[in-house]
């Protein structure tokens, strides 16, 4: 049993015996006006350092890129990206979107006719302190460009005047140069400036955002020492069982800071997270739980966890419903999946979380709860484009026990036993009438196929040959 007090996810170090240990966090919040410059750090603080992505970097995993293939069909890619400031209790949450890029402007008549129903543009949403929110959208995706084979995009919706709008990872010099307002992301740098188009004045918004941050990984999508997994198994490679999934960071330690409503928040080694999704559109339904600050273990703990309805492809309105549970601690993963074990839920339209599972190993319980009314956030659908389809809060009470499983199927000894104040949650799509209670129900064809030792990757020893995305 884990039982040494711990706060968050500071920065690591390593003990004479070699585990990773804790040190403390320095944090700053003060109000825009006082800070040092606009984009400089206090003297109490880390300053943040870019360094360019590196080729063949540890920890990546597998559908980092873009994945776009350059075909008219229905698609969208969407990534989320988490920053945690524990000694202050706030989240930001950074996600992106774009919708059909083969079309960089809205379709015209002749074009709907051809190709039917296609929304298009691009998307940028900040879930931030106390839950408030910002939008800024353009229907148009000209200028945003995806890396195609590792975690990197941007967009500029403004350019400063008379400057080239960039097409690829730039420093940050460079990019305040060039944009206006935008963003730019790969998996060690976060930088942007988006103003709030006036869309949601039914929410709590703030006007402008603004931030700086870099990123140590410290978790990918698998043991620390070994190759990174995908999130969904291999056939993620195939535009099947769509949308798909990619946990692309499930922990590391971000420094930097965000302007927020007039407040400029500075941190230290904060705890954050990144991944994924893409498609021709989100699950019918879906729920999801995730955190990375927790009390009660000595060590760094990552959680994430989520399931949904999704359509079968090539049948008609047949949709199957899925779940999985991922936990990284102590260098290691637990994966808890439908496919290699069992996976069961019980989830309130609103307020209550509850995911069970089971390997051959390990038996994992989670619960969240929440008070909190929740934040309405975007979505990009087939039917109506980026529009509100699900709610959110990073303000949930969390609780997680890990046993090993005893021969008998029972729970053995506890292996990790931790709490959050700072989980998470978010409920989408529905119809949610009531309680959903359900069980990942997977037929054994599928998987015995999802179960394949397969390495997507090892198909493409040349890298010009690899699809995009992978």
């Amino acid at each position: 049993m884990i039982a040494a007090p711990g706060v968050g996810f500071p920065p690591l170090r390593r003990s004479s015996n070699g585990s990773l240990q804790r040190r403390a966090v320095s944090r700053t919040v003060m109000a825009v006006s006082e800070a040092v410059g606009r984009n400089e750090t206090t003297a109490t603080s880390k300053r943040p350092v870019y360094v360019p992505t590196p080729s063949n970097r540890e920890l990546r995993t597998p559908h980092s890129g873009f994945h776009f293939d350059g075909t008219s069909r229905q698609f969208f890619e969407g990534w989320y990206f988490k920053v945690s400031i524990p000694e202050c209790r706030q989240s930001f949450c950074f996600m992106y979107s774009v919708e059909n890029p083969s079309f960089t402007k809205p379709l015209g008549t002749l074009e709907g006719v051809v190709y039917g129903t296609r929304f298009t543009g691009v998307g940028a949403q900040i879930l931030g302190a106390d839950d408030k929110y910002i939008c800024q959208y353009s229907q148009e995706s000209n200028n945003f460009w995806g890396s195609r084979h590792e975690l990197m995009l941007g967009n500029t919706f403004t350019a400063k005047e008379g400057s080239k709008t960039p097409t690829g990872e730039v420093s940050p010099a460079e990019f305040n140069r060039c944009v206006s307002e935008g963003f730019q992301v790969t998996p060690i740098w976060h930088q942007g400036f988006i103003r709030d188009d006036g869309r949601s004045n039914y929410l709590r918004t703030v006007k402008t955002a603004r931030w700086e941050y870099s990123t140590r990984p410290v978790y990918g999508w698998g043991d620390v020492k070994s190759k990174q997994k995908s999130t969904a198994s291999w056939p993620a490679v195939l535009p099947v069982f769509e949308p798909h999934w990619q946990v692309c960071m499930a922990g590391g330690l971000s420094t930097g800071w965000i302007e927020w409503d007039g407040e400029r928040f500075e941190f230290e080694d904060a705890p954050s997270y990144s991944e994924k999704n893409w498609g021709a559109g989100f699950p019918r339904k879906w729920f999801w739980v995730q955190c990375n600050v927790f009390k009660g273990a000595s060590g760094e703990v990552a959680l994430t966890a989520g399931g949904g309805r999704r359509l079968l492809p090539g049948l008609s309105d047949i949709y199957e419903s899925t779940a999985m549970i991922g936990v990284h601690f102590g260098g290691n993963f637990y994966e808890f999946v439908p496919w290699d074990g069992a996976v069961n839920w019980e989830i309130a339209p609103w307020g209550f979380w509850r995911i069970c599972g089971e390997n051959k190993s390990f038996l994992v319980e989670l619960e969240a709860t929440t008070t909190e009314p929740g934040t309405p956030l975007r979505a990009p659908t087939p039917e109506a484009g980026l529009v509100t389809a699900c709610k959110d809060t990073c303000f949930a009470d969390l609780t997680l026990k890990i046993w090993e499983r005893k021969s008998d199927g029972s729970k053995g000894e506890l292996v990790l036993d931790v709490t959050s104040t700072m989980a998470a949650v978010e409920v989408g799509g529905g119809p949610w009438f009531d309680t959903w209670k359900g069980s990942g129900d997977v037929p054994e064809p599928i998987k015995q196929v999802l179960r394949l030792p397969i390495n997507a990757e090892d198909f493409f020893p040349v890298p010009f040959l690899k699809p995009p995305g992978l």
